[in-house]
């Protein structure tokens, strides 16, 4: 059984509306680094949003480990969540919480309602936590505040707290968008070992190719909604990467 399966997703946000994707279908395996590409509008970064119903599909199903994530009511939906990991374009930290704090709240899924509204978290999750700051190298910004952070730093801190939930699958939208090409490289290259050393796939838009060739197994790609190209990142070419951004200057 496949770790993440997406069967017909579409999405319009209005009856009247355009359509945003039409009919997408993959499947990740465990070990799988999924990248998905296209060219600024293709829809990317709704897929990964509707996976996790951050966006609502309009039709389609989403099954992870065999659960259908489209089917859930509130309560199981919020469980189902603990077990996608996500890791977000503009790192979506808490700019005056600290770096311990942001990563902890990566298990507040894991907490009843009085102790997450208390912050009491268990012992071996603040363990956990420190443990992950060490794999970063963020060890030495356990209290610093987020808005403290350099841009690389902060999407450690993301990477870190989104690994505390012990996810099924790391969903991850632009992670490198906003960094500088070392920085980059650095971020793919952590979330590349840590998904590997933890037995965690990964599903990735991303809209640098090149890093998307580097570091995935597996490359989707989109335009205007339509998967265009679905394969082993071994078999993309120049035409297949023509095919997918039509005119646009790579």
């Amino acid at each position: 059984m496949a770790t993440l399966e997406v069967k017909d997703l579409r999405i319009r946000y209005n009856r009247s509306g355009p359509s945003i994707l039409k009919g997408i279908s993959l499947s990740v395996d465990s070990g799988d680094f999924f990248a998905i590409i296209g060219p600024s509008g293709a829809g990317k970064s709704t897929l990964i949003r509707c996976i996790n119903r951050l966006v609502e599909p309009t039709s389609g199903e989403v099954f992870l480990n065999g659960e259908n994530i489209t089917a859930m009511g509130a309560r199981k939906l919020r469980m189902a969540r603990r077990g996608m990991g996500m890791i977000f374009q503009e790192f979506n930290l808490v700019e005056r919480m600290t770096v311990m704090d942001n990563v902890l709240s990566g298990r507040l899924g894991y907490l009843g309602t009085f102790k997450s509204f208390l912050r009491l978290y268990p012992k071996k999750d603040i363990r956990r936590a420190l443990e992950l700051l060490d794999r970063v190298g963020l060890s030495d910004f356990v209290d610093k505040r987020a808005d403290e952070l350099s841009g690389g730093q902060r999407q450690r801190v993301g990477i870190a707290r989104a690994l505390i939930q012990d996810p099924k699958i790391l969903l991850v939208d632009e992670p490198t968008s906003s960094l500088d090409p070392k920085i980059a490289r650095e971020v793919m290259a952590m979330i590349k070992v840590m998904s590997e050393e933890l037995n965690v796939p990964v599903l990735c838009n991303i809209h640098d190719v090149q890093l998307a060739l580097e570091f995935s197994n597996h490359v989707i790609g989109l335009q205007d909604g339509v998967k265009k190209f679905d394969g082993l990142t071994e078999q993309v070419d120049k035409g297949t990467l023509e095919e997918i951004y039509s005119m646009e200057i790579l």
